[in-house]
């Protein structure tokens, strides 16, 4: 039986609202609340994704990011979130569609989502090309390390996992993905 309603879409648009209401509750206060930091794994060539050439050259596939402690200008609307971060002490600006989102993870709870994200061979990605981000005045006192971590989301991804430079991993915890509780899409479709 053909699923005419697509039940697998509707899913992922929610588990991703998800995603867009902890960015928003962010946004709001400006800060992570308590422990709290995300993993964020996504395709840097899929459609809206906008990155400095650099990171694009560096990550021709999908990277990911760790929003903690540093970090400014984090905009959210319906479609994408845009984000300042450093990355290797150059300031940058990101322009992230939640369709591009691969993979979520808040390692202080354990709580991951994963994402079937595929774009089609025949279809035109845009360059995703921007200008370096300047960084204002008020944020110049933050910087982050260059620390590389691995994605938990991308562990269990279909595409191959390229290395993955993280905007503000002090402490990248890649081994408390052990026992993460993990949301998949499969939880929702029917068995036969």
């Amino acid at each position: 039986m053909q699923d005419h309603i697509r039940y697998d879409i509707l899913a992922q648009d929610a588990l991703r609202g998800v995603i867009r209401k902890v960015l928003t509750e962010v946004a709001a206060t400006g800060s992570l609340p308590g422990e709290h930091h995300f993993f964020i794994t996504f395709l840097t060539n899929a459609p809206g994704v906008r990155i400095s050439a650099y990171l694009k050259e560096k990550y021709t596939e999908q990277m990911t990011i760790v929003i903690q402690h540093q970090f400014w200008d984090l905009k959210i609307t319906d479609s994408y979130f845009e984000i300042g971060l450093s990355f290797s002490d150059k300031p940058e600006k990101l322009h992230i569609p939640f369709a591009a989102i691969r993979g979520f993870y808040d390692p202080s709870v354990n709580f991951e989502l994963e994402f079937d994200t595929m774009i089609a061979d025949n279809e035109d990605a845009p360059s995703g090309e921007v200008t370096p981000y300047v960084k204002p005045e008020e944020t110049a006192n933050a910087d982050s390390s260059d620390e590389q971590a691995e994605s938990p989301a991308a562990e269990t991804a279909a595409a191959p996992a390229e290395a993955v430079e993280t905007a503000d991993a002090e402490n990248p915890e890649s081994d408390e993905t052990a026992g993460a509780d993990v949301v998949s899409l499969d939880a929702f479709r029917k068995k036969n």
